[in-house]
């Protein structure tokens, strides 16, 4: 896969913690965030790939990303249900092994 600025959205589980991010190198980040040698991501296990969208150039995926993160919980989580609806990994898309979707701890 070709370097592609992207706007991407990782989650812990169905609904759990989101992290939002840009970069130039989706697959190099995510496997930055997998290996848990991110801060957030590592401390809260935010490493599945539930959305992620390319750009021509990066600073349309950095005005993307501001965008998103302004959103309200709520917007976020009906751009996931909309566009994948399972909350599947991803990464598989591109080529990655996927993650097993884990339960929310503590609860079903």
């Amino acid at each position: 896969m070709a370097k592609q600025p992207c706007t991407y959205i990782l989650a812990s589980w169905r609904n759990g913690t989101l992290h939002i991010g840009v970069t130039g190198d989706l697959l190099a980040r995510l496997g930055q965030h997998r290996d848990g040698t991110d801060g957030c991501t590592g401390r809260y296990k935010v490493a599945r790939l539930v959305h992620y969208e390319f750009f021509a150039d990066m600073l349309d995926a950095i005005a993307r990303e501001k965008q998103l993160k302004r959103w309200h919980r709520e917007w976020k989580m009906n751009l996931m249900e909309r566009d994948n609806p399972d909350w599947a990994d991803l990464a598989v898309t591109l080529g990655l092994a996927p993650l097993p979707l884990p339960t929310r701890p503590g609860g079903p």
